[in-house]
């Protein structure tokens, strides 16, 4: 042991003297705590930087000139583990939360007729949208008498906290691109200010076209049309469509992500962490990764063994590729996108590998920060969709986990094989929940409409 500790110590020693420019960030996962990693930096000239998983004490961020503990790694992982207790070591990585351009604007959000929308007021062209209408929402809501439950956490930009419609159920959140209490996305604008706005009733319509937000008011716009703000509003909409589903969960604004649309990997895992500690029931995950990340699978294992139920967008790079994590089979319930007239999305990925279901993801119509309301595409927003019918279940049963939800979800409308399970069934999921059945899927749609005017 002792020679294994000097070999270790020699290797590191050769690395750290090696020139560099830059840090580096590393995700580093041990069954030594912190006293392994510190052990690793001191000989590795690497910073601990702090704890991703709070007090399991598994999963650290460090950060270190040039390309040392991937080296390290190749060289001598089996003696990390052995005598460190270090299982893994990868680099960090950016992640964009994925874009797709709007070609037209929906009429529905022209209508800005105010409505009662459990106890909130709201424009109908929200409340009535088609999304809503295609996956029975309102049938499953009444005619189970349910409305969300539980608290149901989303990992994007953040979320204006000011909102009029968001504002009663929204916890105060957690901003990881700061390391600091709150998760509203309004600090990203110039100056770090706030709004306490509402709607504004006479202000004139555009349209953002370089992006995908679609039709806003005017003073909305000045905040997203320049760089930097191209995805400012993204969790904001996401919340949105949280709401819709169920309007009485709370919801949880977990700020991983800059108003540019990327957002490091280690805040993602630390959010995932840190919503499995602090009460969430689900958590939504409208972005995805390319490749597979050890820290990010056991961050997912771990919010499924404190009974959480993870929701993740599939993608919008029409591809049958994995991404992550919805390709997670088993822990994430992953969601393609569908159109109004339930075909795929062009946009959206496909495939089993990622998709449990599918969920309107075009057009939709959901709240925007300034106190107005957007319309966009993606399924960024067929995510939430799933993850506020998890909330509803939840208000059915209580004590769903992982493996219920997503059997109850797969009772759904049958489209095409590379939408496995098909497109969201909201009444269906809950009465399939409620009252034990076994069918997993329906061919053709039973949509008794509750929608009064277009949103999508």
């Amino acid at each position: 042991m002792k020679r294994a500790t000097l070999s270790i110590t020699l290797l590191l020693a050769f690395l750290a003297a090696t020139p560099v420019s830059a840090d580096n960030r590393y995700i580093v996962r041990t069954t030594g705590g912190l006293s392994s990693v510190l052990n690793l930096c001191l000989s590795a000239g690497c910073q601990v930087q702090g704890s991703l998983d709070g007090p399991v004490g598994q999963t650290y961020l460090v950060t270190s000139a040039g390309d040392l503990i991937t080296n390290l790694l190749n060289f001598v992982g089996n003696l990390l583990e052995a005598v460190l207790g270090i299982q893994s070591i990868e680099p960090d990585q950016i992640l964009p939360i994925p874009q797709t351009p709007i070609s037209y604007v929906p009429s529905g959000l022209y209508d800005t007729a105010p409505v009662n929308y459990y106890g909130t007021v709201v424009w109908h062209g929200y409340a009535a949208q088609p999304a809503a209408h295609i996956i029975r929402l309102t049938d499953a809501q009444r005619g189970f008498n349910i409305s969300g439950a539980g608290i149901v956490a989303d990992i994007d930009t953040g979320v204006d906290p000011n909102h009029p419609v968001l504002r009663p159920i929204l916890l105060p959140g957690y901003d990881f691109t700061r390391n600091q209490p709150g998760g509203s996305e309004m600090n990203d604008l110039p100056g770090g200010t706030s709004t306490t706005e509402s709607s504004c009733a006479n202000c004139t319509t555009g349209v953002v076209t370089q992006h995908s937000i679609a039709m806003v008011d005017q003073h909305s716009i000045a905040m997203v049309d320049q760089p930097g703000f191209e995805a400012f509003g993204h969790g904001t909409m996401v919340a949105g469509m949280l709401h819709l589903v169920a309007p009485n969960a709370k919801i949880l604004p977990l700020k991983a992500f800059r108003p540019n649309g990327t957002g490091n990997l280690a805040d993602i895992i630390h959010a995932i962490y840190y919503a499995a500690q602090h009460g969430a029931t689900v958590v939504n995950m409208s972005f995805d990764l390319s490749g597979p990340s050890q820290a990010l699978s056991q961050a997912v294992s771990y919010a499924n063994q404190a009974g959480v139920i993870l929701v993740a967008a599939a993608g919008n790079e029409s591809t049958s590729a994995r991404v992550y994590p919805a390709a997670f089979t088993g822990h994430v319930v992953g969601v393609a996108s569908t159109t109004d007239w339930d075909t795929r999305s062009s946009f959206s990925n496909y495939g089993t590998a990622d998709v449990w279901i599918a969920a309107p993801g075009e057009y939709v119509i959901s709240t925007f920060p300034g106190g107005t309301y957007a319309s966009a595409s993606g399924t960024s927003f067929s995510s939430p969709l799933v993850a506020g019918t998890a909330a509803l279940l939840l208000n059915a049963k209580p004590s769903l986990n992982q493996t219920k939800a997503a059997s109850a979800l797969s009772h759904a409308i049958q489209l095409t094989p590379d939408l496995n399970h098909g497109r969201l069934d909201v009444y269906q999921a809950v009465s399939a929940l409620v009252n034990g059945s076994s069918s997993t899927t329906s061919s053709g749609s039973t949509s008794s409409g509750s929608c009064f005017l277009l949103c999508l």
